[in-house]
């Protein structure tokens, strides 16, 4: 975690996506992706003033293409932009979607050794070529972006992937942080959700790995960029960026990694965070 220079200001903004700049869905009448205009306008004053928008997220890429579509990013003219799904495990530009960095791991023992101890639970692959996902067996509508293929675990599985989602609708977050630490999930990395959903991933692979492949390819370091992010998936990117702050809603394991802590995503808090180096 870099210390903030008097004078700094970020030269890369790498934004979370959902619970950073999207709410969670509350039971309200407005659609779930809608980008509030405080947001819009802070995106677009941070690129006047020459800065690189980078979105980070867990998603994978087909579910992140709409949110840069929704800011209207990038602008007639500009570089494709830069792109981190998957929690860093796909780097792609945008438009048109060309994936320019991949990682894959074996997934099978440590699907394996959760699928023993929760063996009811959901287990979910990206399939681009689908534009969907691989599963075992229908996740809750709305938690997974794209179409469903219903596929045996040992297909799913089978060859080497960038990503596995396990969800346990009956389980906890608590249960899963447990579960985690307890197996050690030996050739992976893992990220527990709000929710009892773990994210399995490739060693030393994270948000922060993705957004450093993007500032390699700029020119640029940790120094210059600014992160903000509110789950457990953006705990490396905070504490890697030169200014990681945290969500005002993130749990505590979160706002302990990050440089500072900003309004809640109820208060557009990444707005709150933009608006302090890029004002009106």
């Amino acid at each position: 975690m870099a210390e903030t220079d008097a004078g700094w200001r970020p030269r890369v903004v790498a934004l979370d996506i959902d619970g950073t700049l999207l709410k969670w869905v509350d039971g309200q009448s407005a659609p779930y992706e809608t980008i509030p205009p405080r947001i819009y306008d802070a995106v677009h004053r941070a690129l006047d003033a020459g800065a690189h928008i980078v979105l980070a997220s867990g998603r994978s890429p087909h579910g992140m293409t709409g949110i840069a579509d929704l800011l209207d990013i990038p602008r007639d003219g500009a570089d494709r932009l830069w792109i981190v799904a998957s929690n860093g495990a796909v780097i792609f530009r945008y438009p048109p979607m060309e994936v320019v960095h991949e990682e894959t791991f074996d997934a099978a023992p440590a699907v394996a050794a959760v699928l023993e101890h929760h063996p009811q639970a959901l287990v979910a692959v990206e399939e681009r070529g689908i534009a969907g996902y691989l599963v075992n067996r229908h996740f809750p509508e709305g938690e997974l972006s794209g179409e469903q293929v219903i596929t045996d675990v040992a297909d799913i599985i089978g060859e080497p992937v960038s990503r596995v989602v396990i969800r346990d609708p009956d389980a906890t977050a608590e249960d899963f942080v447990e579960l985690a630490a307890r197996l050690g999930l030996h050739g992976t990395d893992y990220v527990v959700g709000w929710t009892a959903w773990l994210d399995l991933a490739p060693v030393g692979v994270s948000k922060a790995s993705g957004v450093q492949h993007v500032c390699d390819q700029l020119g640029l370091t940790a120094a210059d960029v600014l992160a903000i992010g509110d789950g457990r998936n953006d705990i490396e990117m905070l504490g890697w960026a030169g200014r990681g702050v945290a969500m005002g809603q993130a749990v505590q394991e979160v706002i302990d990694a990050a440089d500072d802590v900003t309004a809640t995503v109820h208060d557009e808090g990444a707005a709150v965070e933009m608006e302090r180096w890029f004002p009106a």
